[in-house]
């Protein structure tokens, strides 16, 4: 998930096992918050010990010289009588700072004197074996294991010794461990992850041949994720505190005083009660209010944005679904580590194996995360260049929204930086390998835009070509059109989302609606109402600035540079769009030009016959989508004066002024 993009590792002696990330298309190298989206999520992750945490007043000589790698030192500490297994605060023991350290000769010295290999550390539970597993340290392991260590201990989350070696990828200590009776398919109960997906996730090729080769199963997938009822589930936490907060407020006689802040038992009995709640599983009833509350605070946005109720577009946790369900095949394409797909390939992993959380396959994972190369070898591979994720995602698609992936203030992969295949190459070894250029999205995704969206965008319905349209990128449009791509599918029209209900007590209007004379809801444009899954927008549309003047597109929309008239110019005179078509909001290409103050864009559609006195759903005219619609864009002057020149109705509806 990540991700969302962090894909941070650990040093070799940190002794952390950091989050593989269960994220779907979390796809995208994102450790979980976030929405999966997200929504992105510590699968076996383990605090590190730390000096940190050491408490000043322990004593423990053996150990302090060991972590300073005094052999001289800890020989005469020991001959004086010390206590060899005198743990430092957080349990460090001498023994462990020698497998930290890869020293074998200090390891064969505290094992003479009966280092204990079987104590672990207060923070996480890590044994000795643990240490040296993950840092790569074989001989120490070696050592280790000749003296019993346990091969199967697990650290407090349940990750097992053999979970460190797979991420350390030292095959010899892969093997040493199976040989001593590690279990080759241990998985921690956190995700459900295996030693196999752990170093498939962190690019041990040398590690996963020798998993592989002793019983490792290819076909194991992660748990899933539901971050609907994850995020019931963290509702109904918060509403619990905050209860017994007020409970606390109330009991102390404190309900009218803002100066009230609890104290450190309150805190404490608080998250204890929110807690009890985590632990719970989130009931339908939880998720349903989840939603409600999502689309009123959705709402809220939109509003805020300047844009119609009817815009707005599902929250980030309902895009998700479902998430995680990874394999290791899948964990190694998300992280483009080609090594390691070429030797899960080659011992039989089923190159289109999907998730169990969204069904994302591993070419669609590759097309996801910008991996072009790897992406061409699936291909060339004979993986299914149409299987698509529950969303309606399909590599052709995924690939342009890759691209021209939105700005966003999350950090988003940029492997397709680092490709020698470009995106326009992948398309086209797709289309050869018989992609479908019609396939349409069920829903927009989730990492479009990761967080907050301000495209006002809604891509559910959309094809290749609409995503293309949208980036204004003719050479693309053109690849597809070649494909047998329709140029005439737009995206779908969104349902309508909740309303905000009015406070409790709040006299309704008395009904008027008859069944001899119904209410009509005036529509300034003197449009038909458009259903529900109806059209949503046109291609011409899309390449003229689709969601521009609803919000702030601007801020996140990415495009073929000078690619507005081009695009607009090549869908008119070549494929006869149509230079008044109507988005569901009623609005025109002219009104997406205006609201970026395209003069020049303005000029050629009026040459065609743009109606430059249309008006929108909401009553904007093109002189007012040029005028400030929204707050914090300014107006464009010329191109009101132009507009108004061309006979366009200024409402004079500056927000921003």
């Amino acid at each position: 998930m990540t991700t969302l993009a962090s894909t941070a590792r650990c040093s070799a002696a940190s002794l952390s096992l950091l989050a593989i990330g269960v994220q779907v298309a979390g796809a995208l190298t994102l450790p979980l918050p976030l929405v999966s989206v997200s929504a992105v999520a510590l699968p076996f992750a383990t605090s590190p010990p730390s000096r940190a945490t050491s408490a000043s007043l322990v004593v423990s000589p053996v150990a302090d010289a060991a972590m300073r790698g005094d052999m001289a030192l800890v020989r005469v500490l020991l001959s004086k009588g010390n206590d060899v297994n005198v743990a430092q605060g957080d349990g460090m023991t001498a023994l462990h700072w020698a497998a930290n350290r890869g020293d074998s000769a200090l390891t064969v010295m505290l094992l003479q004197r009966k280092a204990s290999t079987s104590v672990t550390t207060r923070i996480g539970g890590f044994a000795p074996l643990h240490v040296a597993a993950q840092n790569g340290h074989g001989a120490v392991v070696r050592l280790l294991l000749g003296a019993k260590a346990d091969s199967r201990a697990v650290v407090q989350n349940g990750a097992s010794v053999l979970h460190f070696a797979a991420m350390g990828g030292d095959s010899a200590i892969v093997i040493a461990l199976l040989k001593s009776g590690a279990d080759v398919n241990a998985t921690e109960p956190a995700w459900g992850h295996t030693p196999l997906m752990v170093a498939a996730d962190r690019g041990r090729a040398a590690a996963v041949r020798a998993l592989l080769g002793n019983g490792a199963d290819w076909k194991r997938a992660a748990k899933t994720v539901d971050p609907m009822a994850s995020a019931a589930q963290d509702r109904q936490a918060k509403q619990k505190r905050n209860l017994v907060l007020q409970q606390l407020r109330e009991q102390q006689g404190a309900t009218n005083n803002p100066n009230w802040q609890p104290n450190t038992q309150q805190v404490q009995a608080a998250v204890k009660a929110s807690r009890e709640v985590e632990i719970q599983a989130a009931s339908a009833s939880a998720v349903a209010s989840v939603v409600a509350a999502n689309a009123l605070e959705e709402v809220r946005l939109a509003a805020q944005g300047g844009a119609g109720l009817d815009d707005d577009t599902p929250g980030y946790t309902e895009l998700i679904g479902h998430m995680g369900g990874l394999t290791a095949l899948l964990l190694a394409v998300r992280e483009g580590n080609q090594d390691v797909v070429t030797a899960l390939l080659a011992a039989g992993a089923d190159l289109n194996q999907v998730s169990e959380g969204d069904r994302t396959s591993p070419l669609l994972m590759a097309t996801i995360n910008g991996h072009y190369d790897l992406a061409m070898q699936l291909i060339a591979a004979g993986a299914n260049v149409n299987s698509a994720s529950n969303s309606g995602a399909a590599p052709l698609y995924a690939v342009l929204n890759k691209e021209w992936a939105p700005s966003t203030r999350t950090p988003q992969p940029a492997y397709q930086l680092q490709q020698r295949a470009t995106y326009l190459d992948v398309m086209a070894a797709l289309i050869k390998a018989k992609a479908d250029p019609n396939a349409r999205l069920k829903r927009s995704l989730w990492y479009t835009t990761y967080n907050r969206d301000n495209l006002r965008v809604d891509f559910a319905g959309a094809t290749p070509f609409f995503r293309a349209a949208y980036a204004t990128d003719v050479p693309a449009m053109k690849l597809l059109l070649a494909a047998g791509a329709n140029p005439n599918i737009g995206t779908l029209k969104p349902a309508a989302r909740a309303r905000r209900l009015p406070a409790a007590g709040t006299p309704r209007p008395a009904a008027t609606d008859t069944a001899a004379s119904p209410q009509i809801r005036l529509d300034p444009s003197g449009l038909p109402a458009v259903p529900d899954g109806g059209l949503g927008a046109m291609p011409i549309n899309a390449a003229a600035g689709l969601g521009y003047g609803q919000g702030f597109a601007a801020n996140d929309h990415r495009h073929a540079p000078d690619g507005w008239l081009p695009s607009v110019k090549f869908l008119v005179e070549t494929l006869g769009a149509d230079v008044n078509a109507r988005d569901h909001g009623g609005f025109t290409p002219l009104h997406f030009a205006a609201a970026r103050g395209d003069n020049a864009l303005i000029k050629y559609l009026v040459s065609k016959g743009a109606d430059v006195k249309a008006i929108a759903r909401n009553g904007q005219t093109t002189a007012d989508m040029a005028n400030g619609p929204v707050q914090r864009i300014s107006p464009y002057l010329d191109t009101v004066k132009l507009l108004e020149s061309l006979g366009a109705i200024n409402n004079h509806k500056c927000i921003a002024c």
